[in-house]
């Protein structure tokens, strides 16, 4: 059944052409209708793929062009459970960002809804993919889709600037990665992941290599947003309709990594295995600088999509961490963390589109208690920023667990602490202002906090209930993702499986089959270090929430003391973030020299 992991693409992107074609013809009660159904409709194909994939691999080559004396010229999907999960993944967030856009998006629908199943058809296609080339071609496709989705607002100031700056920057990461591949293909001849590390591991990496592998990778940060190359992110997210931040927040982010992941194991993985230590390294460093900054940049927010978005960019570092420890826990927390998370603050910014709709507004001081009516709304919003900080067994929880095992494997049992503080830190920021909108808790007024400009509420036809309803049940599977039996065990062994180059070439190119054995299904069972690791994030969501609320009544002594130490790095943590894009092309160019002279010198 091979011909079953074409449908995940297919399926949504021969429906955006009919949605397109037919959009003067299908009635207008109606037209919502075939989208929802044909995301849907791939969500299904996908998770059928995963189940199938639990037992084997599949393969599926385009057109029968199959290898020959283990020479790939055609191009083949590889289903394996990480990459269909991903796809199911994305399947199950774009059905619900269109059941959330019901009524929703009145402006230019048909547009709206084409460009959804387009951007669904692209992850799908880019998460089976085998072929470095087409990995570089769904990712664009998809990145047109999101350049016009972001500015989808289009006659507003903010979404016009926030899509250019992300046009811009992605852009420019786009042709990063173009050129490392054209570099690729130049030493190998070959576009086939598996052929080109078979390639690249019979030799020692010289510098051509090396500067192919920086440049794939710094593209891919830019497409994560980790610093120094995040500052689109914010930009963008901020003023994205809420149905487009959700499957921004929980795919697109996400994607960049992924991309890391596979191309690393697949192709560099051989070459590099001797100095696999100084790109843990580099991977270590980035993904916490990016945790930390995102945490300390949400805090100061009240802009309340614009503090969301520097969630994001904390969590993507937390998960570069764990793919960087170049493991299987780190990878299977790499996982975790991607499916709790994207849920969650997914729901968050469906939540902020529900205040929009409700209210014309997302500022954390303006809304101070206004949200009362909507204390459902409220709870299940402050039930997302626990779930997000990982306090045992709720939410993350599974993910930093694996995360903290994986770091102390590779003697990297000090960086627990710092995704620790950058998580808590940066879900007690989301935890705030929760407080502040649904529970009048806290002060009216914070002069620490960034204002930014309103931005335009949705259609007033906008169905509430349907919006609290899909937000609610994101937070629940979120919530649950940490207990759900064997899920512990199954990515753990999804992710050595992801790892293992020697049984991706001879399934690719030999035609051998990579068999499963099955997993226990048991619930997870974390360690004691973890759990105290848990319950230390609580207590400082708990206290950083506290001080977000009620900074003033801190002793004046105090807080001049701390605003003559912090102020100064906030003042240059805020200029970094000029919304101008020829800074941020600046920092991707410091970004990727930086990276690249470090391996220059480290993996020869």
């Amino acid at each position: 059944m091979s011909w079953l992991l074409v449908m995940p693409v297919v399926v949504p992107l021969a429906s955006a052409a009919l949605v397109a074609a037919g959009d003067h013809v299908v009635p207008e009660a109606v037209k919502e209708y075939p989208p929802m159904i044909a995301a849907a409709a791939s969500a299904v194909f996908s998770v059928l793929l995963l189940l199938q994939v639990q037992s084997h691999d599949l393969v599926h080559w385009h057109g029968g062009w199959t290898p020959r004396h283990g020479v790939a010229i055609g191009i083949a999907f590889v289903g394996e459970p990480l990459g269909v999960g991903f796809a199911a993944f994305a399947g199950v967030i774009v059905t619900a960002a269109l059941v959330f856009s019901w009524h929703y998006m009145e402006e230019s629908p048909r547009l709206y809804r084409v460009l959804m199943l387009v951007f669904l058809a692209a992850v799908s296609g880019f998460a089976l993919s085998a072929d470095l080339f087409n990995m570089f071609v769904w990712f664009e496709l998809g990145a047109v889709a999101t350049y016009a989705l972001a500015g989808y607002m289009v006659e507003e100031l903010g979404p016009l600037q926030g899509a250019i700056n992300f046009a811009i920057t992605n852009s420019i990461a786009a042709f990063s990665i173009l050129f490392g591949i054209g570099l690729v293909y130049g030493r190998t001849g070959a576009l086939n992941l598996a052929q080109i590390g078979e390639s690249l591991a019979q030799r020692r990496p010289d510098g051509l290599v090396i500067v192919a592998f920086t440049l794939i990778v710094a593209g891919f940060f830019v497409k994560s947003a980790l610093v120094p190359f995040h500052l689109w992110l914010a930009d963008t997210y901020a003023v994205a309709p809420a149905p487009v931040c959700l499957v921004f927040a929980a795919v697109m982010s996400e994607l960049g990594l992924f991309g890391i992941a596979r191309i690393y194991w697949t192709a560099f993985s051989g070459a590099f295995a001797a100095h696999s230590g100084a790109i843990t390294a580099t991977f270590v460093a980035v993904g916490l600088a990016t945790a930390l900054l995102g945490a300390v940049m949400a805090l100061l927010q009240r802009h309340l999509k614009r503090l969301l978005a520097y969630t994001v960019i904390a969590h993507v570092g937390v998960t570069l961490v764990g793919i960087g420890l170049l493991n299987a826990k780190g990878t299977a927390a790499a996982a975790n963390l991607v499916l709790a998370h994207g849920l969650l603050t997914g729901a968050l910014f469906l939540g902020a589109g529900v205040l929009l709709r409700e209210f014309g507004d997302v500022d954390e001081l303006r809304l101070f208690g206004r949200g009362g009516r909507l204390r459902v709304l409220g709870t299940t919003l402050a039930l997302a920023a626990v779930g997000l900080a990982g306090v045992p067994y709720v939410g993350t929880f599974l993910g930093h667990s694996l995360l903290d095992e994986s770091a102390r494997t590779r003697g990297y049992g000090w960086v627990a602490p710092l995704t620790v503080l950058a998580t808590a830190v940066s879900s007690a920021a989301v935890l705030r202002a929760v407080a502040r909108i649904f529970f009048a808790v806290g002060t009216r007024e914070d002069p620490l906090l960034s204002a930014q400009p309103p931005e335009e509420p949705p259609e007033e036809e906008a169905n509430r209930p349907l919006m609290v309803v899909v937000t609610a049940l994101l937070v629940a599977l979120g919530l649950a993702a940490s207990v759900i039996p064997g899920l512990q065990d199954r990515t753990e062994h999804a992710a050595d499986h992801f790892r293992d180059r020697r049984a991706y070439v001879g399934q690719l190119l030999h035609g051998e089959q990579a068999k499963h054995e099955p997993s226990p299904v048991v619930l997870h069972s974390a360690k004691p270090v973890s759990l105290v690791y848990g319950g230390l994030e609580a207590a400082i969501l708990l206290a950083a929430t506290a001080l977000g609320l009620y900074r003033r009544r801190v002793p004046l002594g105090v807080r001049r003391v701390a605003g003559r130490f912090l102020g100064p790095p906030i003042t240059v943590l805020r200029g970094f973030h000029s919304g101008i894009a020829a800074d941020y092309v600046a920092w991707i160019t410091v970004g990727t020299a930086l990276i690249g002279g470090i391996w220059a010198l480290t993996l020869r």
